[in-house]
């Protein structure tokens, strides 16, 4: 699988919060314990994608988690515009046309496009009520089969199906996976989850940790001792 030269690129610190000062004065406070961000709809829509290349030229690595589905040149000429900002993720949801377009607007661009299967939010219960057919776990695995099939770069999963999607995509593609809690950390709406050291030692390559790091006292030393479970 991937290996990052940096440990601390394992860890992807999700910046959920409303408004770009508060983003970039959380990365301050974090400092070297972390070097990868993700921005997600909350950010991105508060004038957040202007901070992209801010990080970038500071060497960070930005994860844009926008999730993009649409009429395929919508989603085609969508990461045309975003691949020019220098994040080095991109999520998209798992859907082949979806996933074909963003391979096409990518370009040249070393922009690593990622598939979203099924939300961390969901269990078998939500799965039914959104009308899938398929059982999570095999919805899960075809999926990423198209995505390998489309030139998708990677897939973003639950913890719990990272085994048998590294089965599917193979050793040389990327698995990032949100829903990690620390050991005594609160769930929240995440549903299937582990710790970081679990998702670790069950061939993950990058894990996203939000609240448990945001919300905490001291930021930079809940990162490190994330990194350091991991490691």
């Amino acid at each position: 699988m991937p290996d990052p030269a940096d440990p601390r690129d394992r860890l992807i610190v999700a910046l959920d919060l409303g408004d770009v000062a508060a983003a970039e004065a959380l990365v301050e406070r974090i400092g070297d314990a972390a070097t990868f961000y993700k921005i997600g709809y909350r950010l991105a829509y508060a004038g957040g994608l202007a901070l992209v290349p801010r990080l970038a030229k500071r060497g960070l690595k930005v994860f844009l988690d926008l999730k993009l589905h649409d009429i395929g040149n919508t989603v085609e000429e969508g990461v045309q515009s975003l691949a020019d900002l220098g994040a080095a993720f991109l999520t998209v949801h798992a859907y082949p046309q979806t996933m074909r377009a963003a391979v096409r607007g990518r370009g040249r661009h070393n922009l690593k496009i990622l598939a979203v299967t099924v939300l961390t939010s969901y269990d078998e219960a939500d799965a039914r009520e959104a009308g899938y057919a398929l059982p999570v776990p095999d919805l899960v695995a075809r999926r990423s089969a198209q995505a390998i099939e489309a030139g998708i770069d990677g897939i973003v999963c639950s913890a719990v199906e990272a085994v048998p999607v590294r089965g599917v995509i193979g050793p040389d593609r990327i698995i990032v996976t949100p829903g990690i809690r620390p050991a005594g950390a609160v769930f929240g709406d995440q549903k299937r989850v582990m710790t970081p050291g679990e998702a670790r030692a069950a061939g993950i390559d990058h894990v996203v940790v939000g609240r448990p790091i945001t919300g905490a006292a001291d930021p930079r030393d809940v990162a490190r001792r994330i990194v350091a479970e991991m490691a």
